[in-house]
């Protein structure tokens, strides 16, 4: 359950003036958020994954638009930070943010994906691993599932995935 307040996720980046931007005081709070800021006051860019409480609905009905006319996710932060009420947990080592906003981007994100489960023989992201691994669905849910897309590879890979595992006797082991 989210706590009250919001959440955002920041990723440090060598270019942060193509994202919004978090800075941090020497305790590792957020201080500011910019929009892709001329002069970045730090390189920790904020990904586009946002958690936010029900009050989220009044700070949007409470915002101006911008310039470009758009209700900006950015002063919704900004909001909640001012209110003291925004957490920014910073991705490190072993996580990986791929931003997708360019063709360039777009196609690198693509080969990296390709190259992991191509190499490791598992699958990024995959809700259902994901959710067994977590004890919130069983090794009988998984497999059903895979069994209701058996003709194609993602199906065939959930019901790989539960026959290795219980050969293995654990899903930490895989």
């Amino acid at each position: 359950r989210q706590p009250s307040g919001g959440t955002v996720f920041a990723y440090y980046v060598n270019d942060p003036e193509r994202y919004g931007v978090v800075d941090f005081d020497g305790d590792g709070q957020a201080l500011s958020i910019e929009e892709k800021p001329d002069d970045p006051a730090s390189n920790y860019a904020v990904t586009g994954l946002y958690f936010y409480d029900s009050d989220v609905v009044d700070v949007a009905r409470g915002l101006d638009p911008s310039d470009r006319g758009e209700l900006e996710i950015t002063d919704v932060n900004r909001r909640y930070l001012r209110r003291g009420a925004l957490q920014v947990e910073t991705l490190g080592r072993g996580m990986a943010w791929l931003d997708m906003g360019t063709h360039g981007s777009l196609l690198q994100a693509a080969n990296f994906v390709q190259t992991i489960e191509e190499r490791q023989g598992l699958k990024i992201s995959c809700p259902e691993e994901i959710a067994w691994r977590n004890g919130w669905i069983g090794a009988d849910d998984v497999a059903r599932i895979g069994r209701s897309m058996d003709n194609n590879s993602y199906g065939r890979y959930l019901i790989n995935l539960v026959e290795r595992v219980q050969s293995d006797a654990s899903p930490a082991s895989a």
